[in-house]
């Protein structure tokens, strides 16, 4: 008997989110690990205007921009 082998690639790991060019969009689980808090958190700053806000790509698809997400890092940074 053969055993089944998989024609699917073998993934690559996701880049850093330093790696990404300002361009780049992502979703709720890179900026939760790049705030380090809670997705709760992530909504309610979002929308309370404390962090950039989230756009809507579809109708299961929110992200966030890498370029706004780090103006706006830097911004806390500084103050």
């Amino acid at each position: 008997m053969q055993q089944a082998t998989s024609t699917r690639p073998a993934r690559k790991p996701a880049p850093s989110f330093d790696d990404l060019p300002d361009a780049a969009n992502v979703r709720l689980p890179a900026v939760r690990a790049l705030l380090d808090c809670s997705a709760a958190t992530v909504w309610r700053w979002s929308g309370d205007g404390r962090m950039p806000a989230a756009r809507r790509l579809g109708a299961n698809l929110t992200v966030w921009n890498v370029g706004e997400l780090r103006r706006w890092l830097a911004s806390k940074a500084g103050a």
